[in-house]
């Protein structure tokens, strides 16, 4: 019996695992690389010169941080290996916590308008 025990033990190891290779793990490097290498581009190069509104920079680099924070989340912390409801379940908290975020930005642009109108 507990040799039963040792193969599935053994078998669940392998599975946890196995879509996660060597080369995808350096594949998952270096597009987190690339989108790194956007963004400081992004920051220190188009939006000092003027070639994008701040605006526009800020939404796209907010964008390309959300996307580097799935890669890590999906490979390096195997969420993309894990069962959907698992999955499911994370990704409406985290939708919820974008949610919050957004509402706290501009509700803090409103204030920040009418207070210094204000005084």
């Amino acid at each position: 019996m507990s040799e039963h025990n040792i193969q599935n033990t053994e078998e669940h190891a392998h599975d946890e695992h196995a879509g996660l290779s060597k080369s995808k793990i350096w594949q998952v490097f270096f597009i987190l690389l690339g989108i790194t290498v956007v963004e400081f581009i992004i920051a220190l190069v188009i939006l000092p010169k003027g070639m994008m509104g701040h605006t526009t920079g800020n939404v796209l680099y907010i964008l390309l941080t959300i996307l580097k924070a799935y890669y890590i989340v999906a490979y390096f912390m195997h969420l993309k290996f894990e069962k959907t409801g698992l999955q499911l379940a994370l990704g409406l908290a985290f939708i919820f916590i974008i949610y919050f975020i957004v509402l706290m930005l501009i509700e803090g642009g409103y204030l920040h308008l009418h207070m210094s109108l204000h005084s």
